[in-house]
Protein backbone atom coordinates (compact mmCIF):
# COMPACT_ATOMS: atom_id res chain seq x y z
CA UNK A 1 0.00 0.00 0.00
CA UNK A 2 1.00 3.23 -0.82
CA UNK A 3 1.79 5.81 1.82
CA UNK A 4 -0.28 8.67 1.73
CA UNK A 5 0.53 9.74 5.37
CA UNK A 6 2.59 12.95 4.20
CA UNK A 7 -0.58 14.22 1.74
CA UNK A 8 -2.95 16.72 2.68
CA UNK A 9 -6.37 16.20 3.43
CA UNK A 10 -8.25 18.14 0.71
CA UNK A 11 -11.87 17.58 -0.56
CA UNK A 12 -11.82 15.12 -3.51
CA UNK A 13 -14.28 14.49 -6.31
CA UNK A 14 -14.24 11.87 -9.38
CA UNK A 15 -16.74 11.47 -11.81
CA UNK A 16 -16.82 8.53 -14.18
CA UNK A 17 -19.18 6.83 -16.87
CA UNK A 18 -19.50 3.63 -18.43
CA UNK A 19 -21.68 2.73 -21.49
CA UNK A 20 -23.96 0.01 -22.45
CA UNK A 21 -25.51 -0.62 -26.02
CA UNK A 22 -29.08 -2.58 -25.38
CA UNK A 23 -31.37 -4.03 -27.90
CA UNK A 24 -34.57 -2.60 -28.47
CA UNK A 25 -36.30 -5.23 -26.00
CA UNK A 26 -34.25 -4.07 -23.25
CA UNK A 27 -35.32 -0.57 -24.01
CA UNK A 28 -38.50 -1.95 -23.73
CA UNK A 29 -37.96 -3.22 -20.17
CA UNK A 30 -36.33 -0.06 -19.19
CA UNK A 31 -39.21 2.05 -20.40
CA UNK A 32 -41.30 -0.10 -18.51
CA UNK A 33 -39.40 0.36 -15.27
CA UNK A 34 -39.32 -2.87 -14.17
CA UNK A 35 -38.04 -6.47 -15.16
CA UNK A 36 -38.69 -9.86 -13.07
CA UNK A 37 -36.23 -8.99 -10.72
CA UNK A 38 -37.40 -5.63 -9.48
CA UNK A 39 -37.12 -2.14 -10.28
CA UNK A 40 -34.38 -2.21 -12.69
CA UNK A 41 -32.90 1.62 -12.55
CA UNK A 42 -33.42 1.64 -8.58
CA UNK A 43 -31.66 -1.76 -8.23
CA UNK A 44 -28.89 -0.07 -10.52
CA UNK A 45 -28.24 2.70 -9.00
CA UNK A 46 -28.28 0.81 -5.19
CA UNK A 47 -25.84 -1.35 -6.98
CA UNK A 48 -22.96 1.32 -7.68
CA UNK A 49 -23.72 3.42 -4.59
CA UNK A 50 -22.72 -0.26 -2.55
CA UNK A 51 -20.15 -0.84 -5.35
CA UNK A 52 -18.10 2.15 -4.17
CA UNK A 53 -18.51 2.30 -0.83
CA UNK A 54 -16.55 -1.26 -1.01
CA UNK A 55 -14.09 -0.39 -3.78
CA UNK A 56 -10.98 -1.43 -0.94
CA UNK A 57 -12.44 -5.20 -0.42
CA UNK A 58 -12.07 -5.41 -4.11
CA UNK A 59 -9.13 -3.44 -5.56
CA UNK A 60 -6.11 -4.82 -4.02
CA UNK A 61 -4.10 -2.10 -2.02
CA UNK A 62 -6.79 0.80 -2.12
CA UNK A 63 -7.07 2.77 1.22
CA UNK A 64 -10.45 2.31 2.85
CA UNK A 65 -12.23 5.51 2.26
CA UNK A 66 -15.29 7.42 4.42
CA UNK A 67 -17.22 8.71 1.61
CA UNK A 68 -19.79 12.18 1.87
CA UNK A 69 -20.95 11.44 -1.23
CA UNK A 70 -22.09 8.52 -4.03
CA UNK A 71 -24.34 9.47 -6.71
CA UNK A 72 -24.80 7.07 -9.71
CA UNK A 73 -27.01 8.73 -12.59
CA UNK A 74 -28.77 6.78 -15.98
CA UNK A 75 -29.60 8.26 -19.16
CA UNK A 76 -31.43 5.92 -21.75
CA UNK A 77 -30.46 7.12 -25.03
CA UNK A 78 -33.60 4.99 -26.83
CA UNK A 79 -32.42 6.15 -30.70
CA UNK A 80 -28.86 4.60 -30.71
CA UNK A 81 -29.73 1.86 -28.10
CA UNK A 82 -27.57 2.69 -25.13
CA UNK A 83 -27.71 3.23 -21.56
CA UNK A 84 -24.97 5.46 -19.97
CA UNK A 85 -24.31 5.69 -16.15
CA UNK A 86 -22.57 8.37 -14.49
CA UNK A 87 -21.18 7.85 -10.84
CA UNK A 88 -19.65 10.54 -8.58
CA UNK A 89 -17.89 10.16 -5.43
CA UNK A 90 -17.26 12.48 -2.85
CA UNK A 91 -14.54 12.27 0.34
CA UNK A 92 -12.67 14.94 2.76
CA UNK A 93 -9.24 12.76 3.06
CA UNK A 94 -5.92 12.04 2.20
CA UNK A 95 -6.26 10.34 -1.15
CA UNK A 96 -8.37 10.52 -4.35
CA UNK A 97 -11.65 8.49 -5.32
CA UNK A 98 -11.28 7.59 -9.02
CA UNK A 99 -11.19 4.29 -7.84
CA UNK A 100 -14.63 4.40 -6.03
CA UNK A 101 -16.33 6.39 -8.73
CA UNK A 102 -15.42 3.72 -11.70
CA UNK A 103 -16.06 1.02 -9.76
CA UNK A 104 -18.94 2.31 -8.97
CA UNK A 105 -19.86 2.94 -12.66
CA UNK A 106 -18.91 -0.58 -13.94
CA UNK A 107 -20.75 -2.31 -11.32
CA UNK A 108 -23.98 -0.35 -12.11
CA UNK A 109 -23.32 -1.39 -15.89
CA UNK A 110 -23.06 -5.43 -14.45
CA UNK A 111 -25.88 -5.04 -12.91
CA UNK A 112 -27.76 -3.55 -15.55
CA UNK A 113 -26.69 -6.75 -17.13
CA UNK A 114 -28.22 -8.73 -14.78
CA UNK A 115 -31.19 -7.27 -14.39
CA UNK A 116 -31.83 -7.42 -18.60
CA UNK A 117 -30.22 -10.84 -19.69
CA UNK A 118 -33.00 -12.87 -19.37
CA UNK A 119 -34.22 -10.78 -22.86
CA UNK A 120 -30.47 -9.45 -24.30
CA UNK A 121 -27.29 -11.44 -23.94
CA UNK A 122 -25.35 -9.61 -26.34
CA UNK A 123 -25.70 -6.03 -24.10
CA UNK A 124 -22.03 -4.66 -24.07
CA UNK A 125 -20.26 -2.71 -21.61
CA UNK A 126 -17.91 -0.24 -22.64
CA UNK A 127 -16.19 2.90 -22.27
CA UNK A 128 -15.43 2.88 -18.52
CA UNK A 129 -14.10 5.76 -18.13
CA UNK A 130 -12.63 8.55 -15.59
CA UNK A 131 -14.66 11.85 -16.80
CA UNK A 132 -13.56 14.38 -13.71
CA UNK A 133 -11.29 14.27 -11.06
CA UNK A 134 -10.28 17.09 -8.38
CA UNK A 135 -8.70 17.95 -5.21
CA UNK A 136 -4.82 16.55 -4.11
CA UNK A 137 -1.47 17.33 -5.41
CA UNK A 138 -2.34 16.94 -8.86
CA UNK A 139 -5.64 19.39 -8.94
CA UNK A 140 -7.98 18.69 -11.75
CA UNK A 141 -8.74 16.68 -14.67
CA UNK A 142 -11.06 16.45 -16.94
CA UNK A 143 -11.27 14.00 -20.12
CA UNK A 144 -10.50 16.32 -23.27
CA UNK A 145 -13.91 15.49 -25.13
CA UNK A 146 -15.76 16.11 -21.88
CA UNK A 147 -14.81 19.80 -20.92
CA UNK A 148 -17.59 21.60 -19.29
CA UNK A 149 -19.72 18.67 -19.35
CA UNK A 150 -19.32 17.97 -15.18
CA UNK A 151 -18.91 20.56 -12.89
CA UNK A 152 -16.81 20.35 -9.51
CA UNK A 153 -18.78 20.70 -6.29
CA UNK A 154 -17.96 24.00 -4.93
CA UNK A 155 -17.88 22.44 -0.90
CA UNK A 156 -15.26 24.37 0.95
CA UNK A 157 -12.22 22.58 0.86
CA UNK A 158 -10.96 22.00 5.05
CA UNK A 159 -7.85 23.54 6.49
CA UNK A 160 -5.58 20.56 7.37
CA UNK A 161 -2.67 21.34 10.24
CA UNK A 162 0.64 19.84 8.90
CA UNK A 163 1.62 17.12 10.75
CA UNK A 164 5.26 17.16 12.07
CA UNK A 165 7.16 14.12 12.03
CA UNK A 166 9.09 13.38 15.34
CA UNK A 167 12.54 11.73 14.74
CA UNK A 168 13.30 8.53 16.98
CA UNK A 169 16.93 9.08 18.55
CA UNK A 170 19.03 6.12 18.56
Amino acid sequence: MVDIGSKDTTHRVAVAEAWVKVSAASLDRLSAGSSEKGDTLAVVRLAGIQAAKRTSDLIPLAHPLLLTHVAVDITVEAEVHRVRIEARAETVNLTGVELEAMVAASTAALTLYDMLKSHDRGMVIERVQLIMKSGGRSGTYRRAERKGETEVSTVPRPKRKKKTRRRSSK
